[in-house]
């Protein structure tokens, strides 16, 4: 059984692939994911533009976690200086190779630089997850709990912030999302995936006739004589109900008094 492959949404522009190409970069782009995860493309992009303050001699093509975040400072404090700024969040997922991350990171890139705005930029933050991609496999081939969470919390991630309470944050915000989203499906298709049978409630409701077909039979002489029938038997069950006063009762009031 072949599945639907990762959302084109992970391709760039047109406009941009032209662009990254005039510039005769180092190596080829195969994987926008993996290959500006390093942060050496993205400092040799700028290093078109601004050469004295990115000199790509200063830069590691390694792809280790300590090669990368040692680029991205760089990259930071070149930025500062040119009084440039790119988003934090953006940076952080391009890092961990977050789903979308690279892509909104090229271009924001190609904003600043070429003062040409593309559809997307500033349109509403994505959240970086894989939720998009689980939507379009088939039910059954979806993400459990366990595995949502290792698909969406790198291990890139505990590496640059092995802080125990913020990672189980992370790891509580994801299971809330994959939990929510279970529940979702649950209601639009409970008889599907999670084989929930209705209850005698909703057995009943769909056994109910409508307003209109009600009204038709209470409207015939067989029912009114039904139903009066059924009201005269209620009212001698009720008259034929009798209450009796305790025995204690006197003995009560004579302890009281």
């Amino acid at each position: 059984m072949s599945y639907a492959q990762c959302p084109k949404k992970a391709g760039l522009p047109r406009e941009i692939v032209k662009w990254l190409q005039s510039l005769e970069l180092s190596f080829y782009l195969k994987n926008v994911r993996r290959d500006f995860s390093s942060g050496y493309l993205v400092a040799e992009i700028f290093s078109r533009y601004y050469p004295q303050d990115f000199p790509e001699h200063s830069y590691d093509k390694g792809t280790s976690l300590s090669a990368k975040q040692k680029n991205w400072s760089q990259i930071e404090r070149s930025l500062q200086k040119l009084n440039l700024h790119l988003r934090k969040e953006v940076v952080d997922g391009t890092i961990h190779c977050k789903p979308g991350a690279a892509e909104l990171l090229v271009k924001e890139v190609y904003t600043i630089l070429t003062n040409r705005s593309i559809w997307g930029v500033e349109g509403p933050e994505s959240d970086f997850t894989d939720q998009e991609y689980q939507e379009l496999l088939p039910t059954l081939a979806r993400s459990t709990a366990s595995k949502a969470i290792k698909n969406n919390l790198r291990i890139t991630e505990i590496m640059a912030k092995p802080d125990i309470s913020t990672n189980q944050r992370k790891a509580e915000v994801i299971l809330h999302r994959h939990l929510e989203h279970r529940a979702a499906e649950r209601a639009l298709n409970p008889a599907g995936r999670f084989k929930v049978k209705p209850n005698l409630c909703q057995l009943a409701a769909k056994r109910l006739l409508p307003s209109s077909q009600c009204d038709e039979c209470f409207d015939s002489p067989s029912s009114r004589a039904t139903t009066s029938k059924l009201c005269s038997s209620s009212t001698r069950s009720r008259a034929a109900v009798s209450f009796k006063e305790k025995k204690g009762a006197s003995a009560c009031q004579t302890l009281t008094g």
